[in-house]
C-alpha cells in the first residue's frame, strides 16, 4: 500500500484567469487520500481565477524545488487551465524544463485545458494523442510539436495525462491516483 502522506502533486496555475472547476475538482479528488498538494504560479501574489475564486499560492514556480521538496522530485506535476494560460504558462521558461526532468525520472505528468500546450512546448507529446480544447492557436501548437488531437475527455499514456476542458477536473485526478498506485 502507498503511503499518502508521502506522496506530493505540484499544481501549476496560471497568474490569473486559471479555471476554477478544474482547480477545484483536481483539489476535491485529491483530499479523498490525504497527499499534500503545493500549489504554484509565476509570481507567487494572489491569483484570481476565471470565476473570480481568490487564491494565494503557495510560492513561485522559479522555487519549484526550494521550499518544499529538497533534493527530491513531485509524485506528479499537474498545469491547470484557464484562459490565462496562453499569458502565463505557454511561454513559461522554468516550466517545460520541470515537465521534462519529472517525466525522465518516471514522474506523472499532466495538464488541463489550455495548458495542455506546456506538455507540447516540453517536447513530450510528439507522436502521441492528446485531449485539448477547441481553442485554434492551441490546437496549432499541439500539431506543430507532432501530436494528434483527438477528441476524447481524457488521454493519457506512459505517465502524462491530457484533458480537453473544464468538466475533466475530477476524472484526469482520478487518472493521477490511479496512474501514481492509490486505486
Amino acid at each position: 500500500m502507498v503511503h499518502p502522506e508521502s506522496k506530493i502533486i505540484l499544481l501549476v496555475i496560471p497568474q490569473n484567469r486559471f479555471c476554477d472547476q478544474q482547480l477545484l475538482d483536481l483539489k476535491s479528488v485529491f483530499e479523498e487520500i490525504p497527499l499534500k498538494t503545493v500549489i504554484l504560479s509565476k509570481s507567487g501574489n494572489e491569483a484570481v481565477g476565471e470565476m473570480k475564486t481568490r487564491l494565494i499560492p503557495d510560492g513561485i514556480l522559479a522555487d519549484w524545488d526550494k521550499r518544499y521538496l529538497p533534493n527530491k522530485k513531485y509524485d506528479a506535476v499537474v498545469v491547470v487551465g484557464g484562459k490565462g494560460a496562453k499569458n502565463s504558462i505557454w511561454n513559461d521558461p522554468i516550466l517545460p524544463q520541470i515537465l521534462t526532468d519529472h517525466y525522465r525520472a518516471g514522474k506523472v505528468v499532466g495538464a488541463l485545458g489550455l495548458s495542455v500546450v506546456s506538455l507540447a512546448r516540453a517536447g513530450l507529446l510528439a507522436r502521441q494523442e492528446a485531449s485539448a480544447p477547441a481553442h485554434e492557436g492551441c490546437i496549432r501548437e499541439l500539431e506543430e510539436a507532432g501530436a494528434f488531437v483527438v477528441e476524447e475527455p481524457l488521454t493519457f499514456f506512459n505517465q502524462i495525462v491530457t484533458a480537453g476542458d473544464d468538466s475533466g477536473g475530477k476524472l484526469f485526478g482520478k487518472k493521477i491516483l490511479e496512474l501514481l498506485g492509490f486505486v
